[in-house]
């Protein structure tokens, strides 16, 4: 693996974003700050972008806000598509026809956990030279707020709405990551907006293991309009679901998970809930099971990790 250049301060990042102004993504949209990071860790790359928000909302016709190679794709085929761009990339750059650059696949939780998860597989599988980022707003957004995979118990969308029988969804969140890990690639990660120093630096370590293989990082990034919260909560939102150990900071190198925002004294995840109208029924005394459940489901998840942690190489 070729050396990576760390981020400890802003000035470590380029003074411009090659994601520009004038987008049509909400007013404190999570995916958005998370594409302006990706895009000052990343400054040169193809950028393989499924279906969904971030698509819609940045390249309108004939606009784009985009001031690198971007193509857009379907939910389903946003891993192979990558995987074609990056081995003609590699053929064209030995026989010294173009440049190699990284080579970006980007997707929401809709195309990443549901309907591209079996073509990701089959990338990893391949341990094809691409970095798979998923921005995780927790629901499919563009279409509707409907539940996804990455959807957490109790949570009310327009598909697993919140009433008087069902307390909204009653599944809980998917283990991308133990997913994506299980395929023994070099590289998968978990960042947020919130700790931008680590999603960069994530990002960047993930591009220089990509010429090894195949690199993963699964990213939270709220999303205002779905989760119902005021816009200028999003950080504060983003710094919640980590404190609160609902999502978990990690990475997992060669194999090695490890820990990389410990929290040893977890703020209640009330706290979390009560800022954004999709959870606020949680706390209902008529729904005290669903979040006991949810609370089990959060402290279970966090063991997890822990052991896997001390168990050594587990992946």
């Amino acid at each position: 693996m070729s050396k990576t250049n760390p981020v400890s301060k802003i000035s470590d990042l380029p003074e411009e974003s090659k994601f520009r102004p004038g987008h049509r993504l909400c007013a404190g949209c999570g995916p958005a700050i998370t594409v302006k990071l990706i895009t000052l860790a990343v400054p040169e790359a193809v950028i393989v972008n499924a279906t969904g928000c971030v698509e819609v909302g940045t390249t309108i016709y004939p606009y784009s806000a985009w001031k690198t190679p971007w193509v857009h794709v379907l939910f389903q085929n946003n891993a192979p598509v990558a995987s074609g761009i990056a081995a003609a990339l590699e053929k064209l750059s030995a026989e010294g026809r173009a440049k190699k650059l990284p080579v970006i696949a980007l997707g929401g939780d809709g195309a990443t956990f549901d309907i591209g998860l079996g073509a990701i597989s089959g990338a990893l599988e391949r341990l094809d030279k691409i970095i798979y980022l998923c921005y995780d707003n927790f629901a499919y957004m563009n279409t509707g707020i409907q539940r996804s995979g990455a959807t957490f118990l109790g949570v009310a969308t327009t598909t697993s709405p919140a009433g008087k029988v069902i307390p909204g969804k009653q599944e809980n969140k998917k283990d991308l990551i133990g997913i994506v890990a299980s395929h023994h690639i070099p590289y998968a990660a978990t960042a947020s907006i919130w700790l931008w120093r680590d999603m960069v630096n994530k990002i960047r370590k993930a591009v220089n293991y990509s010429e090894q293989g195949p690199a993963f990082i699964h990213i939270l990034a709220p999303c205002q309009f779905g989760w119902r919260y005021e816009p200028r909560l999003t950080v504060k939102v983003s710094r919640l679901a980590v404190e609160t150990r609902l999502f978990p900071i990690y990475e997992i190198e060669d194999g090695q998970l490890k820990i990389n925002y410990r929290v040893s004294k977890p703020v209640p995840i009330e706290e979390f809930l009560k800022i954004q109208r999709w959870t606020r029924h949680l706390l209902d005394p008529k729904n005290v099971d669903v979040l006991q459940r949810l609370k089990a489901w959060i402290e279970w998840n966090w063991q997890r990790l822990e052991n896997l942690e001390k168990a050594g190489k587990v992946f």
